[in-house]
């Protein structure tokens, strides 16, 4: 009972030899030799002293015998007992990552820095490229990751968030982490976590448990570059426990202002923290923003590289391809839709110069097939042609106002029903008003998925009423998307608002395909 009191739970070699020999001294000293004496008195009477000092003898050569043969059997059956007796089930990772929080409101790096130690500091032997910002970052991780993996790279990326799974934010080279994968590394890392949580006071966060479980897969699998994206923020957003070799930092915007700060130049100063000395920054010219940037390079010594309009000429776009040129680069294709792609993508040519510079063969065929043809889910994602449904995981103003443009881009012409949730995390006020401008439009207001972490559909439904009289309604998201489908097949079908929703959207799409 000593030795096995929790039968599931993996311990070392020394601890178990020390409990051994402790459980064996109590079963062999105090209760064999002590409980028999008794009996030994009554027996043998005088000789009584004798008797028992040579059975204590024969127990002190039966002990260190006793515990080598429960040692050696204990690892030879152990798996089996586990196997085939232990009635505890395993518990299944998705359940296990459900255990843990997914946000702090006093963020800090030092989880990571104890996980980190356990595993030697994986993040240190990889050349990391780290991408920071309000909105653009995972398009800016999707071009990059296709280009290097089409140079013949091996490439690890980690983006934010997953939309069916969460292996689904974890790729090499394309191909995301298999559950094996993720089971063979949680299964030590867990024990660590466990060990941190018992130790600390604020437990281990889910995307912390995530961003370690991805440093420890990439490097255990050599990965050539890793190519990061921030969670929340930067300064202490659990991915700075790294050293970047080049550090991107795409559009700055409104969101988290409760942790980042509600200013531009507060929000800016935390996403300049992944700025790190002696390397190379790239960012977009923004105002205010910028110079909160500029400032951080200097005193880093780092060198800031600018993407600004005058480098982006010649224009133009179809319902399939953006084209463009930048600096030297001509007649450039992309297939994500919205011109602020465009901005992404200058951010990417710059990285690549970078890496050129630092000696990294990356030809040009690499990087316009790698532009053409990158996919980057639930952001103006077509879901389906009959009847036409797009996604934007959309949730914040700045998202929302470049959201608009794309509509307005590619869609002015048709008639259009938007499907909306908000997080509760999220400034749906804003959202809405902005979303409301389209005055000819139908708008239907969800709960999303989940009841305790969405604005519900009442409250998004009466806001809206402050900017529309008519045309505005209020269902549960699956029944929402369903009205929509049936009956306003000629629209444009809109889903915007959140991420969270990308699951359920696909899975009402392909019953009704069904």
């Amino acid at each position: 009972m000593f030795l096995y009191k929790e039968p599931n739970k993996k311990i070392s070699n020394f601890k178990f030899v020390l409990k051994l020999i402790i459980s064996s001294v109590i079963s062999l000293g105090l209760i064999k030799v002590l409980m028999e004496s008794l009996f030994l008195k009554i027996l043998y009477g005088k000789a009584y002293m004798m008797i028992l000092a040579t059975r204590i003898g024969t127990q002190i050569i039966m002990l260190p015998i006793q515990i080598i043969t429960i040692y050696l059997l204990e690892k030879a059956f152990t798996p089996l007992v586990k196997k085939y007796l232990c009635n505890e089930e395993k518990i299944g990772i998705d359940e296990y990552l459900d255990t843990f929080d997914k946000f702090t409101k006093d963020p800090n790096l030092d989880a990571m820095k104890y996980l980190m130690q356990k595993f030697d500091n994986p993040q240190d032997k990889l050349k990391i490229i780290h991408v920071a910002g309000t909105n653009g970052k995972g398009s800016v991780c999707e071009m990059l990751s296709s280009v290097l993996v089409n140079a013949n790279y091996k490439v690890g990326k980690f983006i934010s968030p997953h939309l069916i799974k969460f292996n689904d934010g974890i790729y090499i080279n394309k191909v995301e982490i298999t559950n094996e994968e993720v089971e063979e590394i949680m299964e030590e890392l867990s024990q660590h976590i466990s060990e941190y949580n018992q130790t600390h006071e604020t437990p281990v966060k889910w995307f912390e448990a995530i961003t370690s479980l991805t440093l420890i897969y990439f490097a255990k699998n050599n990965c050539d570059f890793a190519i990061l994206e921030t969670g929340l923020g930067g300064t202490t957003d659990c991915t700075n426990i790294v050293n970047s070799l080049v550090s991107i930092i795409t559009n700055v915007g409104f969101d988290h202002v409760d942790i980042l700060g509600n200013s531009l130049e507060k929000i800016a100063e935390h996403k300049a923290g992944i700025i790190k000395p002696n390397t190379d920054t790239i960012s977009v010219l923004q105002e205010t923003v910028t110079e909160v940037i500029r400032n951080k390079c200097i005193k880093e010594n780092a060198v800031l590289h600018m993407v600004s309009d005058e480098n982006i000429k010649n224009y133009s776009y179809t319902q399939e391809l953006q084209n463009f040129d930048y600096k030297n680069y001509k007649n450039i294709e992309i297939n994500l839709k919205g011109k602020v792609q465009t901005y992404n993508a200058a951010e990417v040519l710059e990285c690549i110069d970078i890496l050129k510079e630092k000696g990294y063969e990356i030809p040009d065929e690499a990087i316009y097939t790698g532009l053409k043809n990158v996919i980057h889910r639930a952001r103006m994602e077509k879901l389906s042609d009959n009847p036409l449904i797009i996604f934007d995981g959309g949730h914040n103003e700045s998202a929302i106002m470049s959201f608009k443009q794309n509509i307005y881009q590619y869609y002015k012409d048709k008639k259009k029903i938007y499907i909306v949730s908000n997080l509760k995390t999220k400034d749906y006020r804003t959202n809405i008003k902005l979303l409301c401008e389209d005055k000819d439009a139908i708008f239907i207001f969800t709960g999303g998925n989940n009841k305790h972490k969405y604005v519900s559909k009442e409250a998004l439904y009466n806001e809206a009423k402050n900017y529309l009289d008519m045309n505005i309604y209020k269902y549960e998201f699956k029944e929402a998307l369903n009205i929509a489908m049936k009956a306003y097949s000629d629209y444009a079908i809109i889903i915007v608002g959140s991420f969270y929703v990308y699951k359920t959207a696909c899975e009402v799409i392909k019953n009704d395909r069904n």
